[in-house]
């Protein structure tokens, strides 16, 4: 058997590269375990090391329209077994269902946006009625924006859902959500690293939804870096990150990036919960340690406990 190793389970190598330059940099064994297919042999033995699933809810953009039910087995196999997982089954399901993550902000306590999901096309423009206009409408299986439009009327709703641009959701169902009005176009999205928080980062969104901070995810001859820029005014000691680390605590989440928005009539909303993340280079120069810099030291603190060189414990205290 190999010696042990990170594993990280993806469905887009473009994502792996600034993380493996810095795997690298650390010293720590990373491979890449592509969920674009294969076979898998559920009588055999994993591989030893650390497992980290990457699952994004975007794969079947990229020509992956089965990463998630791939991760899913996987992650079940690997269980299974004990193996050690970041982004297991729970998160992963987590990750592909903003129904999931609505469901669970508000038990969490959170503000979150008034939401109906709607399973059935035809039912959509009926289940409008039940919103004021302007509202918005997103993908239960988004990420990057999908599905993401905003419409001011009730018939221009009606328009779009019977016309051929509606989007179809990849699972079927389609968020109809209160519009949330800021005072300025952004939002903040802050990371956390091994359950702790790492930095909080203002989004610009006055073009649009799109919100991936890596430059891979940047349309041809632009980058995503003007639009995203570090918050030093959002801190450990912060209350609402308090409350989102006990939050991610709770659900098993471990890697994360979590966005919100403070609206004109002065509520905090929370309406995304990200189980991984890609951080945007120019943010990342403006700290001291960068976000993935953490994300390869704390692996390769989890892959010592597993080959017993360190205890669990004290991987616990340092993320």
């Amino acid at each position: 058997m190999s010696d042990p190793a990170v594993h990280v389970l993806h469905d887009n190598p473009e994502w792996i590269v600034p993380f493996a330059e810095a795997f690298e940099a650390a010293g720590v064994p990373l491979v890449e375990w592509p969920l674009d297919g294969g076979m898998l042999d559920l009588d055999a033995e994993p591989p030893q090391g650390v497992f980290w699933s990457r699952l994004s809810a975007s794969s079947h953009t990229r020509g992956a329209p089965h990463a998630k039910d791939v991760a899913r087995g996987t992650l079940a196999w690997l269980e299974s077994w004990d193996r050690r997982v970041v982004g297991g089954s729970r998160v992963a399901d987590l990750e592909v269902s903003k129904v999931q993550q609505h469901a669970a902000l508000r038990r969490a306590g959170f503000d979150v946006p008034r939401t109906l999901a709607v399973h059935d096309r035809a039912l959509l423009p009926e289940a409008a009625q039940s919103l004021p206009a302007p509202f918005i409408t997103k993908h239960d299986q988004g990420g990057k924006g999908l599905g993401v439009r905003r419409f001011d009327d009730h018939d221009a709703f009606e328009a779009y859902v019977a016309g051929e641009d509606f989007e179809e959701p990849a699972d079927g169902t389609t968020l109809l959500q209160e519009l949330l009005v800021a005072p300025e176009p952004v939002i903040t999205r802050a990371e956390f690293v091994g359950g702790r928080f790492v930095y909080a980062v203002r989004v610009d969104t006055s073009s649009g939804f799109e919100l991936c901070p890596a430059d891979a995810c940047a349309l041809p001859g632009e980058t995503a870096g003007p639009s995203f820029r570090l918050d030093p005014t959002i801190t450990a000691s912060t209350p609402l990150i308090r409350h989102y680390e006990e939050l991610i605590a709770d659900l098993g989440i471990e890697i994360a990036g979590i966005e919100f928005l403070t609206t004109t009539d002065g509520r905090t909303v929370t309406y995304d919960l990200n189980t991984n993340s890609n951080y945007n280079p120019a943010v990342e120069q403006e700290v001291a340690t960068p976000a993935v810099r953490q994300v390869a030291r704390w692996f390769g603190e989890l892959l010592d406990a597993e080959r017993g060189s360190v205890p669990v414990d004290a991987v616990r205290d340092a993320a």
